[in-house]
């Protein structure tokens, strides 16, 4: 877990980049829903503030919840796994469960065979000697849920702000979506600086990407 902001001491990069990317395309769903609606009545600033601001509490709240109970699963499936492999007596059965549970095969790093091996009787040997602990709720799981739940909600600040700042509906809905499309271009390069990949490229993909998942929410009726 990277430790260099508040926020990433309690989410993993991946995770709060990927929330607030949630929540703008649940926003932008709302506001370029609303560009359309706009061309056969006239735009209710007030009904589509309280829209985009419902919107992202209620679904940032509903994403925190479903991140706890997913970090919870995750402790309490592992604990199970680490209690059967203790209680087991067959050292081949157990290194090949461990080989199974943490495969390297989709690492980006090679290791040879040799010392998989080495690894995986390291693991064991630990494993069998340590006392698995209960999954239990911790007062990380709530830090978590409210930085996920900050994330979604804070990402329809950008999307209520032009009509606070600006008199003019129409040119406030416009400058809000433009916003927000440029808010996922810099999610996605923010999100590139992390791996290996080229920042400008990941950030217009997530931008076209994030656009076509809007467009296809609006098309089904999302």
């Amino acid at each position: 877990m990277n430790n260099g902001t508040p926020i990433h001491r309690h989410l993993d990069p991946g995770d709060s980049l990927g929330e607030v990317l949630f929540g703008l395309i649940m926003a932008l769903t709302v506001t370029l829903g609303a560009r359309l609606a706009a061309t056969s009545a006239p735009l209710n600033v007030h009904q589509l503030i309280a829209t985009i601001i419902g919107c992202n509490l209620a679904w940032g709240v509903i994403d925190a919840v479903f991140f706890v109970l997913g970090g919870l699963f995750h402790r309490s499936r592992r604990a199970r796994f680490y209690r059967i492999l203790k209680s087991s007596g067959n050292d081949v059965e157990a290194l090949a469960a461990l080989e199974e549970e943490f495969g390297l095969e989709d690492e980006p790093l090679a290791v040879g065979i040799q010392d998989r091996a080495t690894l995986y009787r390291a693991m064991l040997a630990v494993t069998t000697r340590a006392a698995p602990a209960r999954a239990r709720l911790q007062p990380r799981d709530f830090l978590s849920a409210f930085a996920v739940f900050l994330l979604v909600s804070a990402a329809a600040l950008p999307a209520v702000m032009p009509f606070i700042l600006v008199e003019v509906p129409d040119l406030a809905l416009h400058l809000s979506n433009m916003l927000q499309i440029l808010l996922l271009f810099l999610v996605g390069y923010w999100w590139g600086r992390y791996t290996d990949a080229n920042p400008w490229l990941v950030g217009l993909t997530i931008m076209l990407l994030g656009v076509a998942m809007v467009s296809v929410a609006i098309g089904l009726g999302g």
